[in-house]
């Protein structure tokens, strides 16, 4: 009995999400929400206070510091923005930085540049 209640939840899981979280994003997250729990506690910032500041209840704090993966972005930004660090969220994906991008619209730069004769039907009018 046990066990249909394991395949039960999995099939749940899956049918919520379908893609399972790759291990580098779930470290990811687990690390981003330890750091906001050590940065309010740095800061002397309750957990309640900081859900009032944010706008979420205590729960959605515990569980964005124990690095839930269902706390919507917002709530990661609005707490961003009360530890006075939205500008990093902002510039994770900077395009001017991004050498990757940058080298792969590089490789589809034209080797020659040309010149377009003029027509006669291009006049100034």
């Amino acid at each position: 009995m046990e066990a249909n209640k394991v395949d039960k939840s999995s099939q749940e899981n899956l049918r919520i999400n379908p893609l399972p979280v790759p291990p580098p994003v779930r470290r990811a997250i687990e690390k981003l929400g330890a750091d906001v729990a050590l940065a309010r506690r740095r800061r002397r910032i309750s957990q309640a206070s900081l859900a009032e500041r944010i706008g979420a209840s205590v729960s959605t704090v515990k569980r964005l510091e124990n690095g839930d993966l269902r706390v919507p972005i917002h709530f990661i930004a609005r707490a961003l923005h009360v530890f006075g660090e939205i500008e990093r969220l902002a510039n994770l994906l900077d395009t001017a930085e991004d050498a990757i991008g940058l080298a792969l619209m590089d490789d589809q730069l034209p080797q020659r540049i040309r010149t377009r004769k003029p027509t006669p039907d291009a006049g100034a009018l």
